[in-house]
């Protein structure tokens, strides 16, 4: 091998500085290395990064080693203390040549003076079917489950205008869908001039890019969306029809626990209202199972919300205990009944997921083709295409069945 290869766990913003990472590494002339992008969100994503960290090493013994990310940022020692890594950087340095290039073995300071972010870097995505464009890095809040602003640092925006920028260039390079992304990205421009929020944004991002066939946004907090966001919902067909949301949990004491700024009531209420501007909204949710001190009823009023807000498209993680968080000195729940409760809100959350796809059978839609014959509809549906068609295509299908939860479809073009 030679050159750089970038192995990436967690976010959709991971994903977007590992193009980031890429391309630097590359213009740094680094070669034979691997760079490890870690994830910090459960101990088992810490655990998956050095189980592949391990697998390089075994596979590629002679190749350069270098590992970043949350994990890393937020306990740099760790990963240090392994045999197999050449170079540990934290998540400032990874976006600079200098940080990744030759240095000191352990390079991570203090993540919380950052005031950068990487939206000036704007990468060539390897995926062409859409790209990730950061808005948005770090958070300001404390939930108490989360290490995410340890390794992130403190809430920080991209100007809007270079926002736009950054879209133009990848719409220019033929990407048909985009996604804004970020730690809070609600929490957007509440740190620039004028105090711009997300909706704004996405306004501007819309007007200034015409080009633009397809606009995602990455999760959302109900606790801070914005009334002009709800407008751009309802009066603009190119922001997609499919919003997902960190709700975390259904019941109220947990959510307290959690130190969410939301409730149950304003979950439903932002799922009601949110349909009510865009008819057919696919909504979907993180969902935590087990938090500390969590009871049986606590958790079935979590697995009725998936009802109660029409969830269809969930991300659900049994709790993971974070070193140095809050939840982690609580009463906890067994591991054991952790991994059963999630297990239920998974099948709940298939079920609903394929009840609601039934609803598109027979319809004719366009689909933007991820590769081969997989596809993607609006609401964020996978289709299984009957033959391949181009990565990054807008496609004209008619929907033919249901196979669990994917659609089957007939192109029409």
């Amino acid at each position: 091998m030679t050159g750089v290869e970038v192995i990436t766990f967690g976010c959709r913003l991971n994903a977007y500085e590992s193009e980031v990472i890429r391309a630097l590494g590359a213009a740094a002339g680094l070669d034979d290395t691997v760079i490890v992008n870690t994830c910090a969100v459960t101990a088992e994503a810490e655990r998956q990064a050095r189980q592949a960290i391990r697998r390089v090493r075994r596979e590629r013994p002679d190749a350069r080693i270098v590992v970043t990310g949350c994990a890393v940022q937020a306990d740099p020692d760790r990963f240090a203390a392994m045999p197999e890594v050449n170079r540990v950087i934290g998540n400032a340095e990874k976006l600079t040549a200098e940080g990744l290039g030759a240095g000191a073995r352990v390079l991570v300071n203090d993540i919380m003076a950052a005031t950068e972010t990487a939206a000036h870097l704007v990468p060539e995505f390897a995926e062409r079917a859409r790209a990730f464009v950061q808005v948005q890095n770090g958070c300001d809040h404390r939930c108490t489950f989360c290490i995410i602003p340890l390794g992130r640092g403190p809430s920080r925006s991209v100007p809007p205008e270079s926002v736009v920028a950054a879209v133009r260039r990848q719409v220019e390079a033929g990407i048909i869908e985009i996604v804004l992304t970020g730690v809070d990205v609600t929490a957007y421009g509440a740190d620039l001039p004028g105090r711009p929020t997300l909706g704004r944004l996405a306004r501007r991002v819309l007007d200034g890019v015409p080009g633009l066939a397809r606009l995602r946004l990455t999760s959302l907090d109900v606790a801070e969306v914005d009334d002009e966001l709800m407008g751009v919902l309802a009066e603009e067909p190119r922001l997609m029809p499919h919003l997902h949301l960190g709700l975390q949990a259904g019941a109220d004491l947990i959510l307290k626990r959690m130190k969410r700024r939301h409730g149950r009531a304003q979950a439903i209420a932002f799922a009601e209202r949110a349909r009510r501007q865009r008819p057919g909204l696919a909504l979907g949710a993180d969902l935590i199972a087990g938090f500390p001190t969590e009871t049986e009823e606590q958790f079935a009023e979590t697995l009725a919300l998936i009802e109660d807000c029409g969830l269809t498209h969930l991300h659900v993680f049994p709790y993971s205990p974070r070193p140095g968080t809050a939840a982690a000195r609580m009463p906890q729940v067994p591991v054991a009944l952790r991994k059963e409760r999630a297990a239920r809100l998974r099948a709940a959350g298939e079920a609903a997921l394929a009840r609601y796809a039934a609803g598109f059978v027979g319809r004719r839609l366009e689909v933007l083709v991820e590769h081969g014959t997989t596809a993607r509809t609006e609401h964020y549906l996978s289709v299984e295409l009957d033959r391949p068609r181009p990565e990054g295509a807008l496609v004209a299908i008619e929907t033919t069945g249901l196979e669990g939860t994917r659609l089957r479809a007939r192109t029409l073009a």
